[in-house]
């Protein structure tokens, strides 16, 4: 069982009292996590499938195509071209992503000081933006030249900010200390 999932289950007893819970399933769980890239202008096949199979690596399944619905002549955009890769996880691979991302990725970030907590949604989730996919071990840092950045939203079922804060600090995710502006 991962860490996650271990403090997730464990996460009741500490956020019923902060928050006044009555069952066990008012607790907040994690629902799905959503890996998301956009690939800009890339019109190449061979770097289209770069990402595609890189992102297969990082996440351990493969990407969902998204392609663009209309033309855009301004953004030289034709309908059916691919604008973007999707990714969403649940069960096993969610949590393996989550403690991947918590304990080895964000780590290795260059001046990482944690997650601003107004990534945090009013509905509970949280979005990262991450600028560079190599911080993942499953990249290979010989092909520096094709970097790329991708979203991940992790989504729980937390009804509020605060609820969502207390519950992303209880299992370990690292959020910054208060903003100071």
């Amino acid at each position: 069982m991962s860490i996650t999932k271990q403090r997730q289950q464990n996460s009741y007893s500490v956020l019923a009292e902060s928050f006044g819970y009555t069952s066990v399933m008012q607790n907040p769980r994690i629902q799905k996590v959503v890996v998301s890239t956009g690939v800009g202008k890339k019109r190449d096949k061979k770097q289209l499938e770069l990402v595609e199979n890189r992102l297969a690596k990082i996440t351990g399944q493969k990407p969902a195509t998204r392609v663009a619905r209309l033309s855009v002549a301004s953004f030289k955009v034709r309908e059916g071209d691919t604008i973007g890769f999707q990714i969403t996880l649940r069960g096993a691979r969610m949590y393996d992503f989550i403690d991947k991302l918590i304990h080895i990725a964000l780590p290795r970030t260059r001046d990482y000081h944690g997650i601003s907590t107004k990534a945090i949604d009013d509905m509970g989730n949280i979005t990262i933006g991450i600028k560079d996919h190599t911080i993942f071990p499953e990249t290979s840092d010989e092909d520096l030249k094709d970097i790329f950045g991708l979203a991940v939203t992790v989504v729980t079922t937390a009804s509020t900010k605060a609820e969502a804060d207390a519950f992303f600090r209880h299992i370990g995710m690292p959020l910054a200390e208060t903003n100071k502006k």
